[in-house]
């Protein structure tokens, strides 16, 4: 496959060195943003064509993929620039920064017959991955109560510190708490979509939905929940994953010095239905997980999807999670409770 890089930053320069591991690929083109991602793609993949316009670079390669790889308030730019001429798209989270920035995206891919696989990569990996396998099998019953408790240092800032503009990274809800949302919908797929949700944060800019510590619930009609927390104001890169049913619960860990690392710590506990509570539970073997460990098998089974026409995670359902995070940016700032309703889920 004929792939073009949207993006040459510290993410999309990993993009690439997993492509290159993955036969059947060739990187043809890279749209680099300034001259740092530029001198980048010059000495790393000095066969491919670079160019700072991306319209030209689409028109002169006509690319069977890009991978989307730019600031947020790009992907949905860059999204439907790609599938406009005939490429699949492999993008980078959040899917766009508002509702119409998705259905945009969701329309022309449906028009261009085009497939967008967006890049939750919790998805992908075997230790998260795992615990939505465990649910569907119903190893500890129906599931009721979901906690996602993350501890961190700061963001990065990112090239010309697009993290820390509102109007580029849309809210540091769309930047990192989105996966956990996102995980939420997924785990409890069976208890249907959440009905209402409630939000606080705080932070010296927490006005422009930058949170450096926030906190979401959301529930369910079946009166299942979830809770997630993240703080901004730690240190390292500390995730805890709490989930119970009605017959048995999985506690989940990911410790690393940082959100990257190649080596962290981790550890997946699990009490199956029928096994007693008061015995320690069980240890299941996890062979790695991290974002940029497993990120040529993401991109190997989102490239199988393109080759096979299905996408492992479309923008459809995809912009579920991006209609709670704005619900919740809007609760956090006004303390109120957000009833979700069907117009925030269509589709």
């Amino acid at each position: 496959m004929r792939i073009a890089l949207a993006g040459f930053g510290a993410w999309g320069q990993m993009i690439a060195k997993a492509l290159a591991a993955i036969e059947g690929t060739q990187i043809v083109g890279v749209y680099c943003h300034g001259h740092g991602s530029e001198s980048a793609a010059r000495e790393q993949l000095p066969q491919a064509l670079r160019s700072s316009d991306y319209g030209e670079m689409l028109k002169s390669l006509s690319p069977d993929v890009v991978c989307v790889a730019v600031p947020n308030h790009r992907h949905a730019e860059f999204a439907l620039g790609a599938l406009r001429h005939g490429a699949h798209v492999f993008l980078e989270k959040p899917l766009g920064l508002s509702l119409e920035e998705c259905d945009s995206v969701i329309q022309v891919s449906r028009q261009s017959g085009r497939l967008v696989a967006v890049d939750h990569e919790f998805r992908i990996s075997h230790q998260w991955g795992t615990q939505r396998d465990l649910i569907e099998k119903g190893e500890i019953g129906r599931l009721r109560f979901q906690r996602f408790i993350l501890f961190r240092r700061p963001f990065r800032p990112g090239s010309g510190r697009w993290r820390h503009d509102p109007t580029k990274v849309g809210s540091w809800i769309l930047e990192e708490v989105v996966h956990f949302v996102d995980l939420a919908l997924w785990y409890a797929r069976e208890n249907g979509k959440p009905a209402r949700l409630r939000a606080s944060g705080t932070g010296a800019r927490a006005s422009e939905g930058l949170f450096d510590s926030l906190t979401i619930e959301l529930f369910w009609k079946d009166g299942s929940s979830a809770l997630i927390s993240q703080c901004l104001a730690g240190f390292e890169h500390h995730l805890v994953v709490e989930l119970t049913g009605t017959q048995g619960a999985i506690r989940s860990w990911w410790s690393g010095a940082m959100d990257r690392s190649l080596t962290p710590n981790f550890e997946v506990k699990l009490r199956r239905q029928g096994e007693n509570p008061m015995e320690a539970a069980k240890i299941l073997p996890i062979p790695h997980s991290g974002e940029v460990i497993e990120l040529e098998e993401n991109l190997r089974l989102a490239l199988a999807g393109f080759r096979s026409g299905r996408s492992i995670l479309p923008p459809e359902e995809a912009r579920d999670s991006i209609a709670i995070c704005l619900a919740a940016a809007q609760a956090a700032l006004n303390g109120k409770e957000v009833p979700l309703g069907e117009g925030d889920r269509k589709g």
